[in-house]
């Protein structure tokens, strides 16, 4: 999954990596009549069959509770009900005991809430919000602007360590992040309450807020309620929810019970939850379909393709059903840092158009997904406009004949690089499978590497890795939530890093030597040892980081300057300190140093803001000499200058219609250079017992059931 960073302000080739993941939502519109968001969701919509047809309609105003009704569900484990963490009870906090400002409806479509609606200012960085003032807490207390401003606040705290800012709305607040490090005061966190029922929240850029609205950390606290049992307060018998149901008893990571909120009052003209009187919440099971079938539990995931299959021969067909998986299958480019033949467009486009997806799917898959050469799947609002590399399989011989590469001759094996079985269930059977393809049709050879959890995700996410070959990591590009900037599915994944795609071999290979130590040693030698406790004491030892600062900072803002016009909205964030204003910020701090220690950890910021590595070992893409490098050498790519751009522009769009033409055309541009080549969309199966509609399984990256308070019963 994609974190959230802070937007800091950066020159084109950073603001494009870290805008992407701090980037997503809906919509700039206001709610319209219906109650609906008129927001051009991003949602693929599917006919959900019988199981949407036989939804019945209970409003908040008539309840129709089932008197001792009941409904068992597995869903992964969940350590605690606290939403301000990042775990499985997202999939019950969001619109089930918590709900925001807005939310999902049955058909994963963002709809008000609380909120009525809103308006965006002209800048479109000022959002709004109007909250109705019939909501109400479990406790019976009113739902007001207040709570929300105290939730988001509570977790901003300086003093809150723990939670988890990327998870919400605040990932996209104005000084949120500036506050939450202790560099700025509350009074300069873009969160206003204009008064009970009205709501402001400005963005540091122009940014779609509907889509971050409907996480965990965007819901409401009872300010009275948290402040009465302190760190305890999301425990069984403190909790207090504002959503259709409340919390009867929790073990964690064990059995939950949900039972109807007396106090719940829904959007008007909305259906708002079904008729169950209790969910039970049972830890995920290895063996769903047996469990399933003992009566262990009424709704279950069908998880692998044999139960699936046996499944369809059985009785059990009559209640199967299925659901989108917003999710891709895909081939990623592994940007080696040696060169190879496959460093030709053409070799790669030869293997792009000599996959047989379909056998794939059909003996990995078992009917688990489909075939598709785009990064979309049936419904979703780029599939239309995207155009990927059509099997051909005669195309693909005469390319590599055209290359020099007849009949595989030449080529030297390709790697393709998968997860352990924990990660990556199908991974081994999908490389085998394309092995024997590109053997058999290209004479290309290939080998199976197989990437421990952390290596595998470092592979798909990181950026180049040290001992990389030439070949292709079996990537998985899932959408976290519903947002313009989940439109690529994943495809643009490898835009977040340097020294990527069609970056020169210099690039690629400074990235990995950058990213081995804990402090790069020519930067050592050049501007002094941060882990020498005297560096940095005396004013005479930031020299060579003084005159690097400066000439850095004169060449970023020229280089800024000559850019379109169109780019300078990201590249020069009004609101955000400049790069010069930062470097004399870090100045300021060593000159008000009262002691030699102060003056040391003054000079340490200064130089992981200068040098390629921040503590750690890690590659700081925010480096001045970093972020000059990669403009000098990113203006040989034109293409990929705009690539960044294009990657900019749609996940800051404020609608999906704005966003989807730019997103397509980036995708596009990828898939035609076979970079990412696009394998099968995956669908989820699940089982249902007769009787029991309103089952919403999750198409987001997390998967497995969500909305829970939908559940219906006959």
């Amino acid at each position: 999954m994609k974190k959230g960073s802070r937007m800091i302000a950066l020159v084109l080739s950073l603001v494009l990596i870290f805008a992407a993941a701090c980037s997503g939502g809906n919509s700039g519109s206001s709610a319209n009549n219906n109650g609906t968001a008129d927001n051009g969701g991003n949602s693929a919509k599917t006919d959900r069959g019988k199981e949407r047809k036989s939804l019945k309609n209970v409003s908040a105003s008539d309840p129709d509770v089932k008197a001792g009704s009941k409904v068992t569900v597995f869903n992964p484990k969940m350590p605690t009900l606290d939403p301000t963490q990042w775990q499985g009870q997202i999939l019950v906090g969001q619109g089930t005991l918590l709900e925001g400002l807005y939310g999902y409806n049955q058909d994963h479509e963002i709809v008000p809430k609380i909120a009525t609606g809103y308006t965006v200012s002209e800048d479109k960085k000022t959002w709004t919000f109007t909250l109705r003032k019939d909501a109400k807490w479990s406790n019976g207390d009113p739902v007001t602007a207040h709570d929300f401003y105290y939730s988001y606040m509570y977790q901003l705290d300086p003093a809150n360590t723990t939670a988890q800012l990327w998870l919400s709305v605040l990932n996209y607040v104005k000084n949120s992040y500036a506050y939450h490090a202790g560099s700025v005061g509350k009074e300069e966190v873009g969160l206003k309450v204009i008064d009970d029922y009205t709501l402001e929240i400005t963005t540091t850029l122009p940014h779609a807020l509907l889509g971050s609205l409907v996480l965990a950390g965007s819901m409401p606290m009872n300010q009275k309620n948290v402040q009465a049992h302190p760190g305890k307060w999301f425990e069984p018998e403190n909790f207090v929810g504002n959503g259709p149901f409340m919390v009867k008893s929790f073990v964690p990571n064990g059995e939950l019970v949900l039972v109807r909120n007396p106090n719940y009052v829904g959007a008007e003209g909305q259906l708002n939850h079904g008729n169950v009187e209790t969910i039970h919440v049972l830890p995920a099971t290895t063996v769903p379909v047996e469990d399933y079938m003992s009566g262990h539990a009424d709704v279950v995931l069908v998880q692998t393709p044999s139960d699936l299959q046996y499944v369809k021969t059985t009785e059990l067909k009559s209640q199967l059903y299925s659901a989108p998986n917003y999710s891709i299958r895909y081939m990623a480019w592994s940007n080696p840092a040696t060169e190879s033949p496959y460093d030709k467009k053409e070799v790669r486009q030869a293997i792009a158009k000599a996959i047989q997806r379909a056998p794939i799917v059909d003996s990995v898959l078992n009917g688990m997904g489909g075939a598709t050469n785009i990064f979309a799947s049936p419904g979703w609002p780029t599939e239309k406009l995207e155009k990927g590399i059509d099997e051909d399989l005669e195309g693909a011989k005469q390319l590599l004949k055209e290359a020099g590469y007849e009949g595989g001759k030449g080529l030297p094996t390709l790697t393709l690089y998968i997860g352990v079985k924990q990660v990556d269930a199908q991974g081994e059977q999908i490389a085998l499978a394309l092995g024997q393809i590109l053997q058999q049709n290209l004479g290309i050879k290939t080998e199976i590497v197989q990437l421990n959890e952390a290596q595998f995700n470092a592979y798909q996410y990181n950026g180049p890795q040290a001992n990389a070959k030439p070949g292709f990591v079996l990537s998985s590009g899932a959408t976290n939530w519903s947002e313009p900037g989940t439109l690529d599915m994943g495809a643009t994944q490898q835009l977040y890093s340097i020294g990527t795609l069609d970056a020169p071999l210099e690039a690629t290979k400074n990235f990995v030597d950058w990213s081995k130590e804990v402090y790069y040693k020519p930067a050592i030698e050049k501007y002094g040892n941060p882990e020498d406790p005297k560096a940095g004491v005396e004013w005479s030892d930031w020299a060579a980081l003084e005159r690097a600062a400066q000439e850095d900072i004169a060449f970023l803002e020229k280089w800024i300057s000559e850019q379109p016009a169109e780019w300078q909205p990201y590249l020069k964030q009004e609101g955000v300190p400049t790069t010069a204003e930062q470097w004399q910020q870090i100045v300021d701090v060593w000159k008000n140093a009262k002691t030699n220690d102060e003056k040391h950890a003054a000079f340490v910021t200064a130089w992981t803001f200068v040098a390629p590595n921040a503590p750690g070992g890690k590659l700081n893409q925010n480096a001045l000499d970093v972020q000059v490098y990669y403009n000098r050498t990113t203006s040989e790519s034109e293409k990929l200058r705009d690539q960044r751009m294009w990657q900019a522009q749609f996940v800051n769009s404020l609608t999906v219609d704005e966003a989807a033409p730019i997103a397509a055309k980036l995708v596009n541009s990828l898939m035609e250079d076979a970079y990412a080549i696009p394998l099968f969309y995956q669908m989820q199966y699940f089982l249902v017992k007769p009787g029991i509609t309103g089952v919403q399984s999750n198409p987001w990256a997390w998967g497995n059931f969500y909305n829970l308070h939908f559940l219906n019963v006959d």
